[in-house]
Parts: C-alpha cells; sequence; structure tokens
C-alpha cells in the first residue's frame, strides 16, 4: 500500500526537496502541497492524506494552530512536524497535542522516509536531536536518580541496555534494528522488555531514566 503525504511549507525550495525526497520512495508519494496553515486543512480535506509534513512556522495559520484543526478532522491524519529550530516548548506543546512525531528540516534522507512509514504505521518518531534536547531537559528538572531506579537500570542485559541508549537517542524500532543489524520485531521484544524491567509507562520515561542514571547515549 502507498502512503500518501501532503507537505505544508511556505518554503518552495523544502517543498521540493522534501517531495524529491519522497518521490523516489516506491511505497510514498506525494498527494498534495500547501504554503500555509489554512491551506494544509484545506488540502488535506480534499487528498485526505495519510501523513501530513507540516512546518510549524508558516504565515496566516501557523502549524500549531493547523495541528488543533487537523486533529479535530473526522478522519485526521497522521502529522510529522518540521522545523529548522532546537525549539522545545514548541515540541512538547505539539506532543500534547497529538503530533505523531517531530523532524529537523535537515534529517537524512532515510530517516525522513523512515519516520513517514514509523507514523503511518502508529508508531511516534522524534529526530535524535530533538530527542535528545527534550529527554535531557526533562532529565534536568528531576531528581538525580535513586537507587530503585539504578538497580531496575542495572537488571537489564548488555543487549537491552544497547536498546536503552538507542531509544534514548530517539531512534524509532526500524532505527534500533537497523543499528543492531536486527529485526524490528526483535527490537519491539526488546523495548518491551525494556520498558517492564525499568518499570516505564512510555519510551521518554524510560529515555529519561537513562539520561538521569548517567548513560552514554551520545
Amino acid at each position: 500500500m502507498t502512503i500518501r503525504v501532503l507537505l505544508a511549507d511556505d518554503n518552495e525550495i523544502t517543498r521540493r526537496g522534501l517531495s524529491w525526497i519522497i518521490q523516489a520512495s516506491a511505497d510514498i508519494e506525494v498527494c498534495g502541497e500547501a504554503v500555509d496553515g489554512e491551506e494544509a486543512v484545506v488540502r488535506t480535506e480534499e487528498t485526505r492524506p495519510d501523513v501530513v509534513l507540516l512546518d510549524i512556522r508558516m504565515p496566516k495559520v501557523d502549524g500549531l494552530a493547523a495541528l488543533e484543526r487537523l486533529l479535530a478532522l473526522p478522519e485526521p491524519p497522521r502529522v510529522l512536524m518540521l522545523t529548522t529550530f532546537h525549539e522545545d516548548d514548541q515540541v512538547r506543546t505539539a506532543l500534547r497535542a497529538g503530533a505523531a512525531g517531530f523532524l529537523l528540516k535537515d534529517t537524512p534522507p532515510e530517516e525522513l522516509l523512515r519516520a513517514v512509514r514509523d507514523v503511518h504505521a502508529g508508531h511516534s518518531a522524534l529526530g535524535p536531536p530533538v530527542a535528545r534536547r527534550l529527554v535531557d531537559g526533562l532529565a534536568r528538572s528531576a531528581p538525580s536518580i535513586g537507587r530503585e531506579e539504578q538497580e531496575r537500570i542495572d537488571s537489564l542485559t548488555s543487549r537491552e541496555l544497547d536498546v536503552l541508549r538507542l531509544l534514548a537517542m530517539g531512534l524509532t524500532n526500524s532505527g534500533i534494528a537497523a543499528e543492531l543489524g536486527t529485526t524490528e520485531g526483535t527490537v519491539k521484544g526488546y523495548v518491551s522488555a525494556v520498558l517492564a524491567k525499568l518499570g516505564a509507562e512510555s519510551r521518554v520515561q524510560a529515555a529519561r531514566m537513562a539520561y538521569r542514571a548517567g548513560l552514554d547515549t551520545a
């Protein structure tokens, strides 16, 4: 099945670049484009894309306002936010509002395509630089790791620690699989085991523990 993507960005060069990357993929196609948040909503209603790549800074209606309107549609698309800035507050706002992920515009082509596939499959996607800053900010505001949490991390196997480090870098399951040379199904099993052993409810919470424990995620 081909994944239909709508590009929403006020910069024509950026749209052309994204379109070129996507059209080079066999399983993803561009079904429409928009130059501002208002048009993004209209074009989404017209073309009904699976995924919207939405710039956070646009004229008339910005990305955050457009995100709320897109997710309020009867059949909302998955929305992957794009930015050239490391703006932590906007990242948190977009994720709380229901964005499926957040990437920098200079994300390498393969990572961008992987993120589109992941959010279409129902997963979340945070580019490594974005995830690093987001989780690092949470870690700095939290108390140092306690003895019980450290014991949970110490209970992880060597491979589970590898998965936790990559998870804390913001990699998706498919990205972790590529790094470790294994299958995505195997990674899903490892992630589930890591979350269970850590008593973490989410990947972000697990990543936060990794940072607080001083794990090397560089």
